[in-house]
């Protein structure tokens, strides 16, 4: 599967079946019902509903300001196209595992009213995605490197916080793709299959490409406080940015990600530059080893 990015470059001179986002939709209903609670043994905090209660009764934005439902069908259609270059891992018990995880983290930020979903992909190279309005995709390669639910906990958050602060969002509207109308994609999709699929095309570039550095930043900030948030062990994300760093840089698995984002190196060391000895009374934070669920294969 190491030609798995290969052809995301080359994803906008495709026209991707409309059916591969409705497949991952589908598919994570089924896996996942109502898993919307996912204790750690530890106390968290109290997820605010204020901000859900405001934001459902706003009147739907256009152009530049998408509605919540208008964000969460482009996050969609986005995934799904993501995911013709690899499906799912068909395993509906780690995608069960890793939906109650990411929704339990998820739910410590102030995007819990999202109706989040979590995948792991079929693809040995180590990386991560995220798309608006809730959707987040590890690879198994990553999957791999993982060693307790703390780590994968922290893993989740980067990609969580990417979402909640509109990182890959921003994009899409700073390059006016968005200008095509909310009322284009509050349609039924298809009726324009070459403006949408330019959107959703470009949309997938940009979920898969680098951000700027200070958003990688800011996610690896906020994943480690949600990670907290939920009970577990906080230093669950800079032990995954540790594990990496010390694989080989040569190693193709590598290659995308270090090519999207800062390496692991620097991350660690703006994380350690802004916690400090901040988390250091936390002394009851999970990793939780014995419930991390295993591959298979």
């Amino acid at each position: 599967m190491r030609a798995l990015y290969s052809i995301l470059i080359f994803m906008l001179a495709i026209v991707m079946l409309q059916a591969c986002a409705n497949d991952f939709g589908d598919a994570l209903q089924e896996v996942v019902k109502s898993n919307t609670t996912w204790e750690t043994g530890t106390k968290s905090n109290e997820v605010s509903t204020s901000n859900a209660a405001k934001s459902e009764s706003k009147p739907a934005f256009n152009l530049q300001s998408p509605s919540k439902q208008e964000e969460i069908q482009i996050g969609r259609e986005i995934t799904g196209n993501l995911l013709g270059a690899a499906p799912l891992v068909n395993d509906a018990e780690l995608q069960n595992y890793v939906n109650k995880v990411g929704r339990w983290v998820a739910n410590q930020g102030e995007r819990a009213d999202l109706p989040w979903h979590f995948g792991i992909i079929e693809s040995e190279d180590i990386n991560a995605f995220a798309a608006p309005g809730g959707y987040v995709i590890i690879t198994k390669g990553l999957y791999r490197k993982l060693e307790n639910e703390a780590q994968l906990a922290g893993v989740l958050s980067h990609e969580i916080a990417h979402v909640i602060k509109s990182h890959h969002l921003k994009i899409l509207q700073k390059s006016q793709l968005l200008d095509y109308g909310a009322n284009l994609l509050g349609k039924q999709l298809g009726k324009d299959n070459q403006v949408i699929q330019k959107l959703i095309g470009r949309g997938a570039e940009v979920c898969a490409r680098s951000l700027d550095k200070s958003a990688e930043f800011e996610a690896d900030r906020m994943g480690v406080v949600l990670t907290t948030r939920a009970g577990y062990e906080p230093y669950g994300l800079p032990e995954v940015l540790q594990t990496i760093g010390q694989t080989s840089n040569d190693a193709s698995s590598l290659a995308l990600l270090f090519k999207t984002h800062p390496h692991p190196d620097d991350r660690l060391v703006k994380l350690d530059d802004a916690i400090g000895n901040r988390l250091d009374n936390i002394k009851d934070g999970k990793t939780l080893s014995e419930r991390f669920y295993h591959l298979k294969n």
